[in-house]
């Protein structure tokens, strides 16, 4: 089990940030992997995540299991998992630099999209994009997320604009990064990242994602969240941009 302090610092607040993502403010749990990329590598980084993730995701599936678009889903599975697969090979082929590079670029590009997604918000009447076009938005999806848990924007794209009732874009969201992460663990034990080191490191994060998870879901009906979004957003660019640095360096 991990025992740097530093480690911990970074790592608390971002499990915090995941488990508000995963209880309804979407989108803050993307800052989490590039936070603890400053404590350990990004592969690592990744797979302590993963688990904590998978704990997290069985509370929002069991709230939302019966508001679930089940069609959709089923058009972004395939292309999702070509994209876990892709990133997999990019992971175990290109040095941690590379990674940590990749980590930080995709940083930048979350943090700017919600940064730009918070000015233009998307009309009803935008066309809808044929239904095999999911599988697109799915490898790019599965390829984010498995280098970085951040698959979000990609997913968004895609379902944003089919204008889904509240519950049941929450059930699909819910159901669909449960998926996603599952997914990823053969990805994950082929990297030989779940040591058990970072297994117990996870199970002994988890209870504070549990409880953060929790919080988000309380929170999310008595809190605006617009300024903590900005702050959290322009953070993920700033941080995007010191990996990158720090890579090239």
């Amino acid at each position: 089990m991990i025992s740097d302090w530093l480690f911990y610092a970074l790592a608390i607040p971002a499990v915090v940030l995941l488990g508000l993502s995963k209880g309804g403010f979407a989108g803050m749990g993307a800052l989490a992997m590039p936070m603890l990329t400053f404590a350990v590598d990004p592969i690592r980084a990744a797979a302590i995540l993963l688990p904590i993730l998978i704990a997290q995701d069985a509370v929002g599936v069991w709230a939302f299991r019966r508001a679930v678009d089940w069609l959709l889903l089923a058009w972004m599975m395939p292309g999702t998992i070509l994209g876990v697969w892709l990133g997999y090979v990019f992971a175990a082929n290109v040095s941690v630099a590379a990674v940590m590079a990749m980590v930080g670029a995709i940083s930048i590009v979350f943090g700017l999209y919600r940064l730009w997604a918070a000015g233009h918000a998307l009309s009803p009447k935008v066309r809808r994009r044929p239904e095999w076009a999911g599988s697109l938005f799915g490898l790019a999806a599965g390829y984010t997320s498995q280098i970085a848990h951040a698959g979000q924007p990609p997913f968004q794209l895609w379902v944003l604009p089919r204008n889904l009732e509240p519950a049941r874009l929450v059930g699909t969201t819910a159901v669909y990064f449960a998926a996603l992460n599952w997914v990823k663990v053969p990805a994950y034990v082929a990297l030989g990242q779940f040591s058990r080191d970072d297994v117990l490191t996870s199970a002994a994060l988890i209870p504070v994602g549990i409880l953060s998870t929790f919080a988000g879901v309380w929170l999310v009906r008595r809190v605006s969240a617009e300024r903590f979004y900005t702050a959290i957003h322009w953070l993920m660019v700033l941080v995007g941009a010191a990996l990158i640095w720090n890579a090239v360096a």
